[in-house]
């Protein structure tokens, strides 16, 4: 699998529950001791990315654009991307984000999710 299709599978299934605000199904995007940064203090492990994602708001939606990918070994890709992130209530939010993905058995997870505001 190209590291194009990696990245989009992962980002697809990620998008896809945060679209649905199913926090844990986003969590299993994740590796058991991922670092993600959203816009919040960071955590480490699935349980913050659970609660990070349970705390966002109902109709919550990620569009993302892909800008860069990379890989940086047969089993790590990295994936640089714009992501707007719909509001029912409020204007969209657009972010960059960096994502390091890791091979974990026959799956690709999400080892570092970094979120940083465009200004």
């Amino acid at each position: 699998m190209s590291e194009a299709q990696i990245l989009r599978t992962v980002l697809d299934r990620w998008k896809s529950a945060v679209d649905a605000h199913e926090p844990d199904r986003v969590a299993a995007c994740f590796t058991d001791d991922a670092i993600f940064q959203g816009l919040q203090p960071y955590s480490v492990g699935r349980a913050g990315v659970a609660a990070y994602y349970a705390g966002q708001p109902l109709g919550l939606t990620a569009a993302y654009d892909v800008r860069e990918i990379r890989r940086l070994a047969d089993d790590v890709v990295l994936g640089y991307l714009e992501v707007e992130f719909g509001f029912t209530d409020r204007p969209a939010l657009t972010v960059n984000l960096g994502v390091l993905l890791r091979r974990v058995g026959d799956d690709w997870l999400i080892g570092h999710y970094q979120v940083s505001r465009l200004t």
